[in-house]
């Protein structure tokens, strides 16, 4: 038996949101491969970053966060998994995908798809011809060069361990993938078809018998499980509990198709995205020498994988070299029509920012997402962009904002008191960090889901009291008589704002911080207000400028504060230890909906060692409207669990925002070419995923001089 689903339009703010976004989706990272390298690029932006294959399943959309010396490289299309846990919030009706459903012998209705999203709308139907938003007729060929700062000592970009070469996620492909106009809708890459119940208690994936690796063997089932009990037995500690927990068993029912079992007593949330978006390793090559190859471990060997391109050569802290595979076997498919059009795709490694920006001047690598302010405003004032041999572009980027700052360690006694980590961010002056090191091009933010329906506003009221009210008395009081945390302002013309200041100082004087006769302040125990913060040597003169200010006015109240500049490598380790007092990170992620990956960067559990919460946020608040948000039936419940989850984070208060902006800015060499702007997806700039090479204008280039 057949039938089609139909979908109720979401109504409200949120009906209101997904008409300005067309339906689309905000890409997310995925957590099965290591945390963020921070700094380590030339640009911050919403999707997966070169240096860090996707986190699963946190879901985190970013809009420009401050500058953090990244060229997030666009590998979102590359990054297996790209996990989207926006689901739901899409416009399509279901009728466009028309999955058939099926009665099995107890009377559950099944659901048989191409695809996969958890309110069950699919954008795309069944025999689509290609994603929306490409060119299917890209020409292939030429090479895109980008560039890295910092050091690699790994080609594992899946251990805790070591600092991963840039890009090494591209090898895989995943059962299922993600697009860059939807959200949170899942496409069948490596299976051609799914099944699941309605409960969400299995899914059995029929996978694609032309799917291969390098070597030709195929990919397998057993491939499949194999690397899901990777992850879950050597993957990060935070992803393997959880996967562990929500998946029961994981079995080749023969050479092509897989099932995954969950574990009914937890949430129906993220459990077939998360299993369909596992990379899929070679099981032959990890059982060919099981104690070297860990991955748990870094190494300099690269597992082969299934995905378009592959490692060609590399330098250790020098470059990169990936080619694109002639015999990759979905290379025809409709999800792939138009995307992977470079034969190399290089990576040249720099010390600084400054070096990597003469460099690119120079045409050493030839696309660059710029992401420092000042740099944008009067570094591209050169002769190769007065004569038009490089072209500058502003790109909007449709993701909320990324809530990015300097990020209070919670395990530290000093910064125990929220009214110790209030007063700190008193000092913090982003008005004048705008005007003076910023150019103005900065807005301030203050929710962790800036300017979409879910934002928390005003006191809490309709369905959002109900629901906290519903939650007993871990809602504290204040949480419903004051309105949620808001930045507050300074004067731009004065970098130590008096008022601020002042209201600063009280606070601290009111949690025991007396200033003494040497002007620092003391506790009873006569122990100094000690703040470090940690900065690595390749970030940004923007950010740096902003927390050497930062720095100054914590000193004026009193705060024995410092700020360490160390090497990327130390800065690593330090972080993944948590081995400092603040600094400024962008592990944390907006959010449209609600899954396990939330407990990650927000749930007590995972905080003790979870890699995505550098605050160790553990607070029985926000774990309560997690829980609660898992079992909401409809997107109308989940938007009113997010806002009061909005409203939560500020009220715990362990970060100081530190702005966004709208646009990617993008500098590159006058022969890449993108669907025209009215094609471009809002979430992904999509530099490595579906722009091309325009042969003849590179020709040009280089007969100019201007391109070697």
């Amino acid at each position: 038996m057949t039938a089609l689903i139909s979908l109720s339009v979401t109504k409200g703010r949120l009906a209101a949101w997904l008409d300005r976004l067309s339906g689309s989706a905000i890409s997310k990272r995925a957590s099965f491969q290591k945390e963020v390298e921070e700094f380590p690029m030339q640009r911050p932006n919403s999707r997966p970053r070169p240096e860090d294959a996707p986190r699963h399943p946190v879901p985190t959309a970013v809009r420009r966060p401050l500058p953090e010396a990244i060229a997030h490289a666009e590998a979102r299309s590359f990054l297996r998994p790209a996990l989207l846990l926006l689901s739901g919030l899409g416009i399509a009706a279901l009728a466009l995908a028309a999955p058939a459903k099926a009665q099995d012998a107890a009377s559950e209705t099944v659901i048989t798809s191409h695809g996969y999203s958890y309110f069950g709308n699919l954008d795309y139907p069944a025999d689509y011809a290609h994603l929306a938003y490409v060119n299917p007729d890209a020409p292939k060929g030429g090479e895109i060069s980008i560039g890295a700062t910092g050091t690699f000592d790994s080609l594992n970009p899946y251990s805790r361990k070591g600092r991963a070469g840039a890009l090494t996620t591209i090898l895989y492909d995943s059962l299922l993938e993600t697009t860059a106009d939807s959200v949170g809708q899942y496409y069948c890459l490596v299976c051609e078809s799914l099944e699941y119940p309605e409960s969400r208690d299995w899914v059995i994936f029929h996978m694609r018998p032309e799917a291969v690796f390098p070597d030709g063997s195929p990919v397998t089932a057993a491939d499949v499980v194999y690397s899901h009990t990777l992850f879950v037995t050597q993957g990060l500690p935070s992803y393997a509990q959880a996967v562990s927990e929500m998946v029961t068993s994981a079995e080749a029912l023969d050479d092509y198709t897989v099932k995954f079992t969950f574990n009914p007593e937890l949430s129906k949330r993220s459990r077939v995205e998360t299993v369909g978006s596992t990379p899929i390793f070679q099981k032959s090559w990890f059982e060919a020498d099981p104690e070297n190859r860990r991955l748990d471990e870094p190494r300099m060997e690269v597992a082969p994988g299934s995905g378009p391109y592959q490692l060609d050569s590399y330098e250790v802290n020098r470059r990169l070299v990936y080619t694109r595979r002639d015999d990759y076997w979905g290379k025809d498919l409709p999800f792939n029509r138009g995307r992977h059009n470079y034969d190399r795709i290089r990576v040249e490694y720099f010390s600084d920012q400054t070096t990597s920006f003469e460099a690119f001047k120079a045409g050493e690598y030839t696309l660059k997402v710029e992401s420092d302010p000042k740099q944008w405003s009067t570094g591209y004032e050169f002769p190769k962009v007065a004569s038009g041999a490089v072209q500058l572009e502003e790109v909007p980027d449709g993701s909320p904002p990324n809530p990015t700052g300097f990020v209070f360690n919670l395990a530290r006694p000093q910064l125990a008191d929220k009214r110790v980590r209030e007063a700190l961010t008193l000092a913090f002056n982003f008005e004048w960090s705008n005007e003076s090191l910023l150019f103005g091009l900065y807005s301030p933010r203050s929710s962790f889901v800036e300017g979409t329906p879910v934002e928390a506003m005003g006191l809490p009221e309709g369905a959002e009291k109900a629901f906290l009210e519903s939650l007993g008395d871990v809602v504290p009081e204040e949480l419903m008589t004051q309105e949620p945390w808001q930045m507050h302002e300074s004067d731009p013309a004065r970098l130590g704002d008096r008022g601020n200041l002042r209201r600063a100082s009280a606070l601290l004087g009111e949690a025991g911080w007396e200033v003494g006769s040497d002007g620092l302040r003391r506790n009873a125990a006569g122990e100094t207000l000690k703040v470090n913060m940690l900065i690595p040597s390749n970030i940004q003169t923007s950010v740096e400028g902003m927390q050497e200010t930062f720095v100054q006015n914590l000193r004026q109240i009193g705060v024995d504060a410092s700020y360490e500049k160390i090497d990327p490598s130390q800065y690593t380790l330090r972080r993944r230890d948590r081995d400092y007092d603040m600094l400024y990170s962008t592990q944390y992620g907006a959010f449209l909906s609600t899954g396990g990956g939330l407990t990650q960067m927000y749930g007590s559990k995972e905080a003790e060692f979870s890699l995505f919460n550098p605050a160790g946020l553990a607070s029985p608040l926000v774990d309560a409207i997690l829980k609660a948000s898992f079992e909401a039936t409809s997107q109308e419940e989940t938007d009113v669990a997010l806002m009061a989850l909005d409203r939560a984070l500020r009220y715990e208060f362990f970060i100081v925002p530190t702005g966004y902006i709208a646009d990617y800015w993008v500098a590159y060499f006058d022969m890449y070419r993108h669907p025209a702007p009215e094609k471009m997806p809002p979430y992904d700039l999509g530099y490595l995923d579906f722009w091309w090479i325009d042969q003849e204008a590179a020709a040009q280039l280089k007969a100019s001089g201007a391109l070697r």
